[in-house]
């Protein structure tokens, strides 16, 4: 069942999803969650083949658990680049 989301947006952010929303003849709503839903999927999940590249790199699942195993025993230090 879907299910309802308020989002609130200041003058000018509506105006732009409002102008971009017309450009591609859809509903604001409906940009928002075609952006959203694009974002989520490029971004933040990992695509199939990315995924079995990873799963397939024996090398590189031993190091991560390592890596693993070392943060939890506080070993090694932060890096920050």
């Amino acid at each position: 069942m879907a299910k309802v989301v308020t989002l609130r947006l200041s003058d000018e952010e509506y105006t732009l999803y409002a102008k971009a929303a017309k450009v591609v003849k859809r509903p604001i709503s409906n940009l928002i969650n075609y952006l959203a839903q694009q974002q989520l999927e490029e971004n933040i999940f990992v695509d199939e083949i990315e995924m079995d590249e990873i799963v397939g790199n024996k090398a590189l699942l031993e190091s991560l658990k390592q890596g693993s195993i070392d943060a939890k025993l506080n070993k090694g230090s932060f890096v920050d680049v």
